[in-house]
């Protein structure tokens, strides 16, 4: 079964419950992999009305309660614009004061969940949000797009909210982009209408299931199937992509044979089990050792079983660079964030370390989730950061076990 650009959703039956497990493939290995539990409310993307329940001005922050007893952190710092459910003298936050958030991160590890009061409403190819109210184009398109695309773009501008052209749009036509547009401007409308109207602690917006609105995020290029052989995960994405993303329903599929599994078929289990793993094995027969901690996770590179009847020089140049590969697809597979440091094989000569940080930034640039390549130290330590999102898939899988 060719598993290019392939994206794998099927539900696996616990004691305490269901789960939701979900793999993308590409070129044959699962370069992504999340846990949803069935039972859990998703909160990544939710609008509420919550309220200020404390301003902590040494950390210049605030705590904003969603629901009855989850608390949020606010940063002060962003200087974003409040939207009041009440009206209130003076634009400063207090506490009592009720507003309409949403949730920007998951709680990961010990820390609670973040909010916004910039509220952003994704399509495939926009992002409207009611914080900067200009346009905004990715980083990632060509000169060439940009330009096509900010005419399309610009006339979309009203001073209601800002538009920013995701990565997707590229090549996309003005009349997708036109009603991709209209749609989720009424999505947009409609809450900070009706929001102001409805009580405290009220969820006044909720994105579709996880695993069906993850496919807005990946790159159109590389998604050319989905597959499920679950009757419900069917319909919620058959429904969900009718919607949002027509153009994609082609793309699903339905698995059924008594005989062999999806997940016997694709290996997911087996590809979950190899994620959580501590040490990953190379080709080569070097492998990496990748141990997370509170504050960063640390990578290392061993040689391992490596025997080459090259110069060292040339021995510790290929390992570093297939290590590369295999870190940049780690990060995205364990859905790693914060700060990374990475210890390659140490190199003495400049031209091969600066070789490799090629290499290295050319490999993270594949993944959706925004990750920078900061600098090598003088002892030879690499440093990544990557945006944190939802929970690192050790914490899905362990809170869903």
């Amino acid at each position: 079964m060719e598993q290019s650009g392939k994206l794998v959703i099927t539900r696996q039956r616990k004691q305490r419950g269901e789960q939701v497990l979900s793999a993308f493939y590409e070129n044959g290995k699962a370069v992504e992999l999340s846990c949803f539990d069935t039972g859990e409310e998703q909160l990544l993307g939710s609008i509420y009305i919550g309220k200020v329940q404390n301003i902590v001005k040494n950390i210049e922050a605030a705590f904003i309660e969603i629901e009855r007893g989850i608390l949020c952190y606010y940063s002060l710092l962003k200087k974003e614009e409040p939207i009041y459910v009440k009206e209130k003298k003076g634009s400063k936050l207090s506490p009592g004061d009720e507003l309409l958030v949403q949730v920007s991160r998951e709680a990961v590890k010990t820390k609670v969940p973040t909010v916004t009061c910039n509220l952003n409403f994704p399509g495939k190819y926009l992002v409207l949000t009611t914080g900067e109210r200009k346009l905004g184009l990715s980083s990632k398109l060509s000169s060439e797009e940009k330009e096509r695309l900010r005419k399309i773009a610009e006339p979309f501008l009203s001073g209601k909210f800002g538009v920013i052209v995701r990565t997707n749009a590229s090549h996309a036509s003005e009349e997708m982009l036109q009603e991709e547009f209209e749609r989720l401007s009424r999505n947009c409308l409609k809450v900070l209408t009706t929001g102001k109207h409805q009580s405290c602690f009220s969820r006044v917006y909720q994105e579709p299931p996880a695993y069906a609105s993850a496919i807005r995020n990946m790159k159109k290029e590389q998604l050319l199937e989905i597959v499920t052989d679950d009757s419900k995960i069917y319909e919620t994405i058959s429904l969900y992509l009718s919607e949002y993303q027509p153009e994609d329903l082609e793309k699903l599929r339905f698995y059924q044979d008594e005989v062999l599994s999806l997940d016997c078929l694709c290996g997911i289990t087996t590809a979950f089990q190899s994620a959580l793993q501590e040490r990953v094995w190379l080709k080569s027969g070097a492998y990496l050792v990748i141990q997370p901690t509170e504050a960063l996770t640390v990578i290392d590179v061993n040689t391992g079983k490596y025997v080459g009847h090259k110069k060292i020089r040339e021995t510790f140049l290929r390992i570093n660079l297939e290590a590369a590969t295999e870190i940049a697809r780690q990060l995205r597979l364990r859905n790693l964030s914060g700060i990374i440091v990475v210890d390659f094989i140490d190199m003495k000569e400049t031209e091969d370390r600066e070789k490799l940080m090629d290499f290295l930034e050319q490999e993270i640039k594949k993944d959706p989730i925004k990750t920078v390549l900061v600098d090598m130290t003088s002892l030879g330590l690499v440093e990544l950061t990557r945006k944190k999102v939802r929970k690192p898939l050790k914490e899905q899988v362990k809170n869903n076990s």
